[in-house]
């Protein structure tokens, strides 16, 4: 198994004074450690019957339709308010460091989807819990969520759904 942990760099004070931010990007630089961390990231959704991966805005990004296409499923982006063209379902939800809210497209997945969600890092765990009822507003099923990094002590794990949940880099 690559070192993940080791290439993670750790941002003090970001986005506010007391975070210590978990940075991906040197993982993300490295094309090895890359390929294996999106190995990871798929291996336990194989046989899921994943239909779509919902992405969030902005780092689930990164990685979001990259796991969608090793699935052979579909991408639909969660993204910031204002900036998805058709209309909207919206999720305003806490932060650990202020508020926010996410939209999806209101017909982007079929009542049928059974949907993945992914972002890079779970904190508290309540920018992925908004994307999981903007999936379940939008009439489909939330069938897992991943991450490419949990912050386990801030256990926003136990704050999800009760779907499997998987996380590459425990921290």
């Amino acid at each position: 198994m690559p070192d993940f942990l080791s290439a993670l760099r750790t941002v003090p004070d970001f986005p506010k004074p007391g975070i210590a931010f978990k940075d991906l990007t040197p993982v993300l630089a490295d094309p090895a450690l890359f390929s294996a961390l999106l190995g990871r990231l798929v291996e336990p959704w194989t046989d899921a019957g994943i239909t779509h991966v919902v992405g969030i805005e902005a780092r689930g990004y990164w990685l979001g339709p990259a796991i969608a296409d090793r699935l052979g499923a579909g991408f639909v982006p969660a993204r910031k308010p204002g900036k998805l063209p058709a209309a909207t379902l919206r999720e305003t939800y806490d932060l650990e460091y202020g508020r926010d809210a996410l939209e999806l497209h209101a017909d982007d997945l079929p009542s049928a989807a059974r949907v993945l969600v992914h972002d890079d890092v779970i904190a508290t765990g309540g920018t992925a819990r908004a994307a999981c009822r903007l999936v379940e507003a939008a009439g489909a099923t939330v069938a897992g969520i991943s991450f490419a990094v949990e912050i386990a002590f801030l256990k926003g794990r136990a704050t999800l759904p009760d779907v499997p949940i998987d996380a590459a880099i425990e921290v």
